[in-house]
């Protein structure tokens, strides 16, 4: 299974690359593109990755990007 490619406004194929998951495996990158409809923020720079059947955001990532985040 492979993530939802009907959640990215755009969307690139790439063929390589892998990213770690806490548990030690490893999911291929096998897209790369930008998230965000309507009047939501845009995300740039997510990954599509094969094998994860969760969407996750890194909130540090998000702060680092400059966006306010409340629980």
């Amino acid at each position: 299974m492979t993530g939802n490619k009907v959640m990215f406004a755009t969307l690139q194929s790439k063929d390589g690359g892998y990213v770690t998951f806490g548990n030690n495996n490893n999911g291929k990158i096998i897209g790369v593109g930008s998230i965000g409809k309507d009047h939501s923020p845009i995300i740039e720079n997510v990954l599509l990755v094969e094998g994860l059947k969760r969407n996750l955001l890194s909130i540090s990532q998000s702060c680092d990007k400059g966006y306010r985040v409340i629980f």
